[in-house]
């Protein structure tokens, strides 16, 4: 492993509340993550702009996003383009970013994750995300993203003969780390009555097994250590580990698809560059896209065994003071799910927790956290970890 991975430091972050802000362009939002970002590293200018979008071409109209990201902060003649992994888009984006800094190839990147949901209203926006699917085999006989969640929900439950109402504990989890978050989208909590009675929306999933799609857009500036200035105002935290894993698209290819292959080779490939034991982990932003998908990527990570994941949830071990905190800052289930922004919005909520300035969710003496996003039903997994130096 080259020495270059120690030098990958995470110097400004900067978002906007993720939301439906109806009165914003894409440009808006974005230009006010990056100058926030920027002003947050004290002023350093990058290099590089990376650009993490998966809907903007059909949503927005519009492509060729690097050139407008550079414009809209005044940065014209930067090299600045798109990464696009499904939602795991800004994840790849920022992996693209250390990757450039870690070969020497630039000294400083500004990393931008930036969604538009609200470009489009009605039944079109839903084919568009189901485009991280498998277009041939799954959108074409009309299957969504959520209806490939409840299928993996209905399969886990008959394999593994786990309690329907034990997955409340994730969403109620995230909605209650939520309310102390200016930035979420839905800063209220829920009771598991209100899980028990919320409406179908593919069976067995109901409206609060799912993360709700928003406007977002947060950045991370990235740097070299020497660059940054004497009087630099925050703890260090540099971006130990950084790896794209990617499998099948379809689940109808995979021998076991409960499994999430992407996610636990990944998780397991950033344990060994970090050179840290799953145990050293501080928090754990997962990918609870859907409530499924948190406790397929507990097990993947390999802190529950393959069928018991659902048990973290019960014994409190996932709370801020529990042995392994989650979505601290909501999760996508509670933050909202800025679709290909949201894996920038996961590392910006683990820089704050790092930094200790998450007030009322602040995670105690946290120095290391996990971060994963996925694309698809993790036919893409990225996994960054993040650590205090």
């Amino acid at each position: 492993m080259s020495s270059h991975m120690e030098d990958v430091i995470i110097a400004g972050i900067g978002q906007i509340p993720v939301g439906e802000h109806w009165e914003l362009s894409l440009r808006n939002i974005a230009a006010r993550a990056m100058l926030a970002a920027i002003k947050d590293s004290s002023g350093l200018k990058p290099q590089a702009i990376y650009v993490g979008n998966y809907l903007a071409s059909v949503a927005s109209q519009q492509a060729n996003l690097g050139a407008l990201m550079a414009e809209c902060i005044g940065m014209q003649g930067v090299e600045a383009f798109t990464a696009e992994a499904g939602e795991a888009s800004g994840a790849a984006a920022l992996h693209l970013g250390v990757q450039a800094i870690r070969s020497g190839y630039v000294d400083t990147v500004l990393v931008i994750g930036v969604e538009k949901f609200t470009d489009v209203v009605g039944a079109e926006m839903e084919s568009m995300i189901a485009q991280s699917a498998d277009y041939d085999f799954e959108g074409m006989q009309g299957l969504s993203i959520a209806g490939i969640a409840a299928m993996l929900m209905q399969r886990y439950l008959h394999e593994y003969r786990a309690p329907r109402e034990s997955f409340a504990a994730f969403p109620i989890l995230a909605h209650a780390n939520a309310v102390h978050n200016p930035n979420a989208f839905y800063r209220r909590a829920i009771s598991e009555q209100e899980y028990q009675k919320a409406g179908l929306v593919s069976d067995p999933l109901n409206l609060l097994d799912v993360a709700p799609y928003a406007d977002g857009a947060a950045a991370v500036l990235l740097t070299r250590r020497e660059l940054l200035p004497k009087d630099f105002p925050h703890p260090l935290i540099k971006i130990s580990a950084s790896n794209l894993v990617t499998d099948t698209i379809s689940l109808h290819d995979r021998p076991n698809p409960l499994g999430f292959d992407a996610a636990h080779l990944s998780a397991e490939r950033a344990f060994q560059q970090a050179g840290i034991d799953r145990e050293r982990v501080d928090l754990f932003e997962y990918w609870d896209a859907f409530t499924i998908y948190a406790v397929l990527c507990l097990e993947a990570a390999g802190y529950a065994e393959p069928g018991s994941g659902w048990k973290l949830g019960q014994d409190g071990s996932l709370g801020l003071k529990g042995r392994l905190p989650v979505a601290t800052m909501g999760g996508l289930k509670a933050r909202g799910f800025p679709l290909g922004a949201a894996g920038v919005y996961q590392a910006v909520d683990a820089v704050t927790q790092l930094h200790g300035q998450a007030g009322e969710n602040q995670v105690q003496g946290a120095r290391v956290a996990l971060v994963q996003s996925l694309g698809g039903p993790a036919s893409t997994a990225v996994t960054h970890i993040l650590q205090t130096i």
